[in-house]
């Protein structure tokens, strides 16, 4: 009889492995999935001070609404990063104006790379960390507080009430929206779990 209940005990502790194990798979792919179809936007202030971070908000605000502008006829992830990638010289060249005219003389670079991101919560949705492809606007030395958003498909500039239907015409589909709104309960504890499963991932490559 003991024999027996250590059996089933082993069994369901088996298949509780195995539906996690299951369930994480499913949703790394969920993820990876997900970074294929957004740009970030990623301004890094030159410090932590209370100017360079104020700065960094001033140039964040100039790339942002071009960034939008450029985008505003992309259909989909490659117009769209086909397009950035065309414009990043006159994208720095805006950011070097900005900062300029706030009376600093930083160099600046734009750069569009792939870009690791925590999770992170915004108005109305959230996204879970992993490689997103990145407009990097890296202000004098890099080193202090960033700012990250969506550029593709423009998440950040739309009204919550039209969330659904910006994400929808830029190709994310009802799973993607679902993952990252709030229509979705519970999804800021399951991208903390997806952190847990990236890093066992990322872990395994190197072993």
């Amino acid at each position: 009889m003991k024999t027996n209940k250590l059996r089933c005990a082993e069994l369901a502790l088996l298949m509780a492995v195995a539906v996690t194990v299951l369930w994480g798979a499913w949703s790394l792919q969920e993820q990876d999935v997900l970074e294929r179809k957004m740009i970030r936007l990623h301004v890094i202030a030159h410090s932590d001070t209370a100017e360079d971070q104020a700065l960094k908000l001033q140039v964040r605000d100039k790339v942002l609404a071009q960034a939008t502008a450029i985008l505003e006829e992309s259909g989909d992830i490659a117009q769209a990063e086909k397009l950035l990638q065309h414009a990043l010289p006159q994208i720095e060249e805006t950011a070097r104006q900005e900062i300029a005219a706030q009376g600093y003389a930083y160099c600046v670079s734009a750069r569009l790379e792939q870009t690791e991101f925590p999770t992170k919560e915004y108005d109305g949705f959230a996204l879970p960390g992993g490689e997103y492809l990145a407009l990097r606007i890296i202000i004098g030395d890099g080193a202090g507080q960033n700012w990250w958003c969506v550029v593709f498909p423009p998440l950040c500039t739309a009204a919550a009430t039209d969330l659904e239907e910006t994400a929808i015409a830029t190709g994310l589909g009802e799973d993607d929206i679902s993952l990252i709104t709030e229509e979705n309960q519970g999804y800021v504890l399951k991208f903390r779990s997806l952190e847990l499963w990236e890093s066992l991932r990322q872990w395994l490559k190197k072993h």
